[in-house]
C-alpha cells in the first residue's frame, strides 16, 4: 500500500462517488463498451446484478481502466475491489530506472530491494512507479549513506515485507468483515471499500509507526551490549538460550471436523495465549501454524511460561485442543527477528513427542536449571527418545509444577 495523503484519497474516491451519482447518459467515456458481448456480465445471476455490474463497468472505464483489467478482475472475482486499488494506486509516471535515477540508488539494488520487500517490479519499460516510490527509495539511500550494509537492509526489507504481508491481509479480512453487507450488488460493495479506504488508510500509518516504536523501545530494554561487544565492534554471535515450542495437539484432525473459520480462531487464540503469557525475559517469536515459539535467556520462567501455557489451554473452549511442549538449550543466534542454532529444531522434535498436556524438556534445560530439586518445578525422567533429525536417542525429563504449586 503506497503512502496517499488523506487528501490523495479523498480526491480519488471523489471521483468515483461523482460517477456514481452521474446519470448514466452524462457518464464521459469512449466508444460504448458492449459488455454481453465482450462476456463481462457472464456469472450475473438476476437482472439486477447484471445492471450494477454494468454501472460499475462504466465507472471504471471512465476513471481509465482498461478493459483487459476489467476482464482480468471479473475472471478472478475481483471486481469490486477496482475501485479500492483506484484509491491506492499512484499516477504511474515512471519505470523501475527512473526511481533508481532520481533516488541516486543503483538500479539492481532497487529491483533487489523491491523483491525482498515482496514486491513485482514489472517490466523495464513498464511505469508503474511514482513519487512516493522514489521518496522511499530515496530513503534507503540515506540509510546506505549513513553506514547501513546493503544486506542489512535487504534482510530487513524482507521481514518486513512478510510482516506488512501479514498485516496487509488482516487488515483486508477486518474491513471485508466490517463492510461486507447481504444482498449487496459488487457496485455497492466497490463504492463502500473504496469509502472506507479513504477513510481508514491515512489512520494506518501512525499506528503502525507507533506499534514499532514500542517494539523497538521493548528490544532496547532487553538488549545488552558487554565489555565483549564493545571491544570488538561487533555484536555476538550464539549465545546460551532456552527455546520452547507449543503445539495444539490434534490440529490436523480437527480440521476436518470444523470450518475453516472456527479453525483459524483456535490458532489465533494460541496466538493470545502466547503473547500473553510471555513476559521479562521471555520472548515471543512467532506463529507457525498450530504451533508458538518462544525463547529466553533465563531457563525457569520460560518453563513456568511453558506450563502455564499448557494448563491455561485446559481451561478453553471445549473445541480447543490440548497443548504440550518440548524446550530445549543451547547456543542459538539470533538474526532478523528469529532464531537459529541447534536448540531450535531440537525443541521442535522434542514437542513431537510429547503427551498432550505435558511439558518435556531435554537434559541440557535440565542441567542449565541447576537448582531444579530444590525449586517449585518436580522433575521425572521420560526416557531416551530417538528424533527425526538427530542421530543419537536423546535423555528427556517431564516437567511438572510441584504439589501444591499454581
Amino acid at each position: 500500500m503506497r503512502s496517499l495523503s488523506s487528501e490523495d484519497l479523498r480526491e480519488r474516491l471523489t471521483d468515483f462517488r461523482h460517477l456514481a451519482q452521474r446519470p448514466r447518459s452524462r457518464w464521459r467515456r469512449g466508444p460504448k463498451v458492449d459488455f454481453e458481448a465482450e462476456g463481462l456480465l457472464e456469472g450475473c445471476e438476476t437482472e439486477e446484478d447484471r445492471e450494477a455490474r454494468a454501472e460499475l463497468l462504466d465507472q471504471l472505464l471512465d476513471a481509465g481502466v482498461e478493459l483487459d483489467e476489467l476482464k482480468s478482475a471479473i475472471a478472478e472475482n475481483r471486481l469490486s475491489l477496482l475501485p479500492v486499488e483506484r484509491v491506492l494506486t499512484g499516477d504511474g509516471d515512471y519505470t523501475l530506472a527512473d526511481v533508481a535515477e532520481r533516488s541516486g540508488l543503483d538500479e539492481e539494488f532497487v529491483r533487489r530491494h523491491l523483491s525482498a520487500l515482496g514486491l513485482g517490479h514489472g517490466d523495464e519499460d513498464d511505469q508503474r512507479f511514482d513519487d512516493d516510490d522514489v521518496d522511499a527509495a530515496s530513503l534507503v539511500k540515506e540509510f546506505l549513506d549513513a553506514g547501513l550494509p546493503q544486506q542489512g537492509l535487504l534482510e530487513v526489507a524482507r521481514v518486513l515485507g512478510q510482516g506488512m504481508s501479514r498485516t496487509a491481509e488482516a487488515i483486508g479480512t477486518l474491513m471485508g468483515e466490517a463492510f461486507l453487507q447481504p444482498g449487496d450488488t459488487e457496485r455497492d460493495l466497490g463504492l463502500r471499500y473504496a469509502e472506507a479506504t479513504e477513510k481508514l488508510a491515512p489512520m494506518m500509518e501512525p499506528l503502525l509507526t507507533y506499534v514499532l516504536r514500542l517494539h523497538l523501545l521493548e528490544l532496547v530494554r532487553s538488549e545488552v551490549v558487554d565489555r565483549a561487544t564493545l571491544s570488538s565492534g561487533e555484536f555476538p554471535g550464539a549465545s546460551p538460550v532456552t527455546v520452547c515450542f507449543a503445539d495444539l495437539v490434534g490440529f490436523t484432525r480437527l480440521g476436518e471436523e470444523i470450518p475453516a473459520d472456527e479453525l483459524e480462531q483456535v490458532a489465533g487464540r494460541l496466538t493470545e495465549l502466547a503473547t500473553e503469557a510471555a513476559d521479562g525475559p521471555v520472548r515471543f517469536v512467532k506463529t507457525i501454524g498450530d504451533a508458538v515459539m518462544l525463547v529466553s535467556t533465563e531457563v525457569e520462567p520460560l518453563l513456568e511460561t511453558a506450563l502455564t501455557l499448557v494448563d491455561r489451554a485446559e481451561y478453553e473452549d471445549e473445541r480447543f485442543p490440548p497443548l504440550r511442549a518440548g524446550l530445549a538449550h543451547g547456543q542459538a543466534i539470533r538474526r532478523w527477528g528469529d532464531w537459529y542454532g541447534r536448540p531450535v529444531n531440537l525443541a521442535h522434535r522434542v514437542t513431537e513427542v510429547a503427551r498432550p498436556a505435558s511439558v518435556l524438556a531435554t537434559e541440557e534445560v535440565c542441567d542449565a536449571l541447576g537448582h531444579e530439586q530444590d525449586g517449585q518445578l518436580q522433575w521425572s525422567k521420560a526416557g531416551r527418545r530417538r528424533l527425526k533429525g538427530v542421530q543419537k536417542p536423546v535423555p528427556l525429563f517431564r516437567v511438572r509444577r510441584r504439589d501444591g504449586d499454581e
